[in-house]
This record gives structure tokens, C-alpha cells and sequence, in this order.
């Protein structure tokens, strides 16, 4: 089942904190992150393991008592102990919370590294004091997080499901057909492209589920359910896919998609118990 991270909304009295010697520190390098290999489990530092170290640091959001930020470090050195991990890779070693909350720590040090300086006037921009925006104070540009829609859809048979692998990327497991929406495109106009485009199959009684943020990639997933129209005859588009199946619903198992509090595993999940009928 999907892990439902709720981070306490962004206040000013917390941004403007200082971050205690228990606060959870993400510190970013590109697409990899900080962090040490603690009884087969990475977990990242505390602001008190860093706080020699750190040039910077910014307020992220709460979950539950603890606080999260991102730090700059001074220094290029690593810290005693931690290593750079790639953000993407190593989810068996990732307690599945913490790394939901990494994700959406990463879609935010995207989004600060890339706006730096207003698209509109070049000038350089600076942190909003109430909201979780960057204003540029020449020309009053307001910049938010970008949130990318993108669709994701469990096509189903009678009692099969198909699944896919993509092509030409390092997750080489299963997941569903997925792809961002379009600009004029509905949601479900967008399920129905998908489809056609990967797999040559006409799909009809779309049908949404639910939805999960995938800091990643900067998506908000919208995840449907559909009927197979016709002919479940496969026409693979081998640019975006390497492999397109039906499975049945006794070939599934709790590792057919290998992160297990995805979207994709929870839709794979749903239609096990029959929640799609």
C-alpha cells in the first residue's frame, strides 16, 4: 500500500529556525544524495553529524517530531562514514518513509539549484518569507515548485493485468503504463494516448483511483483503472518500452513491482483484491 507522507505545511517561525542537532539533513550532489549504510539500512545525516561542515541550510518540511532540511556543506569532503548514493538506486536498502521523504526533498533541491535567477529579468531571486515560493524583487515574478502531471493506468482483462518494462533505463523490473499529460489533454485523454502509443490496445471504462506525488521526476501521478476494448494483442513501441505482458492475477506477488509503496504496486495490489471490479 502506498505510504501517505503528510509534511506539516511550510510556516515562516520553522523556516526561519535554525535546525536542531536531531534534525534530518538531505544533501544533494546532483542525483545523488548523503548518506551511510547503518545495519543494511541508508539513512542520511543529522544536522548535528554536519553542522561544522555546513555552509547553508534551508527548512523542508516536518513529518511527525522531525524536522527536515537541505544543507550545503562547506567542504567537498564526505563526512566519516557516509558515502554518495544515487537518489534512484538501492530502494531495498531505504526504509520506504524515509525515502518518500527523500524523493520530495529532491524534487525540492531541483526546483531552488534551477530558479536561482528570475526567467522573466535575470535578477536573482530570493526565498519568500510565508510561502513556499522564490519572488524575484526587481520585477515581483512569484516562482513555485513545478508539479508535473502524469498519468499512470492498470489495463486489466478479465483476470490479467498488463504490465510493462521500460527501455533503455536503469530500473529494469515492472511497472504499468505511464506518461505525462499533455498541454490540452484531460487526464483521461491522456490514459487513453498512453495506451495506444506504447501498446496498440484500445482501452475503454476509465475509471481514476488515486493519486501520489513522485518527487523524483516532479510528478503528480493520477493512477487509473481501465478495461481492454477489443484485441489484447500487443503492438510494443520498443522506444519507450522493452517489454509489454499480461499477467494473471496468481502470477502476481507483493515483489511484482519492486518499490512497494509506489503508485504502480498499489494499483497491482488493488486489482489482486478484485478493488477494480
Amino acid at each position: 500500500m502506498l505510504h501517505d507522507i503528510a509534511p506539516k505545511q511550510y510556516h515562516v517561525e520553522f523556516a526561519r529556525k535554525e535546525p536542531g542537532d536531531d534534525a534530518v539533513c538531505f544533501v544533494f550532489n546532483g542525483p545523488e544524495v548523503l548518506e551511510k549504510m547503518v545495519d543494511d539500512h541508508l539513512i542520511p545525516p543529522t544536522y548535528g553529524e554536519l553542522k561544522e561542515k555546513v555552509q547553508k541550510s534551508m527548512y523542508l518540511f516536518a513529518i511527525d517530531q522531525t524536522a527536515y532540511y537541505l544543507a550545503d556543506l562547506r567542504e567537498t569532503d564526505v563526512p566519516d562514514g557516509y558515502e554518495w548514493w544515487a537518489v534512484r538506486n538501492a530502494p531495498e536498502h531505504r526504509a520506504q518513509d524515509l525515502h518518500f521523504a527523500e524523493y520530495t526533498a529532491y524534487q525540492l533541491y531541483i526546483w531552488y539549484r534551477d530558479n536561482q535567477f528570475c526567467g522573466r529579468c535575470g535578477t536573482s531571486t530570493e526565498a519568500d518569507g510565508t510561502l513556499r515560493m522564490l519572488r524575484c524583487p526587481h520585477c515581483g515574478n512569484m516562482i513555485f515548485p513545478r508539479i508535473t502531471p502524469a498519468i499512470m493506468v492498470a489495463v486489466t482483462h478479465e483476470d490479467k493485468i498488463l504490465v510493462t518494462r521500460y527501455q533503455g533505463r536503469s530500473y529494469k523490473g515492472y511497472t504499468l503504463i505511464a506518461g505525462f499529460v499533455e498541454i490540452g489533454e484531460t487526464a483521461e485523454e491522456t490514459v487513453r494516448r498512453e495506451v495506444m502509443e506504447e501498446v496498440g490496445l484500445r482501452i475503454s471504462q476509465v475509471k481514476y483511483y488515486k493519486s501520489q506525488p513522485w518527487g523524483i521526476d516532479g510528478d503528480l501521478m493520477l493512477g487509473y483503472f481501465a478495461k481492454l476494448d477489443g484485441s489484447g494483442e500487443i503492438d510494443l513501441d520498443r522506444q519507450e518500452l522493452a517489454q509489454a505482458a499480461w499477467l494473471r492475477r496468481d502470477e502476481l506477488d507483493d515483489q511484482t513491482i519492486r518499490y512497494q509503496y509506489s503508485l504502480a504496486s498499489d494499483l497491482v495490489a488493488a486489482f489482486r483484491r478484485g478493488e477494480n471490479e
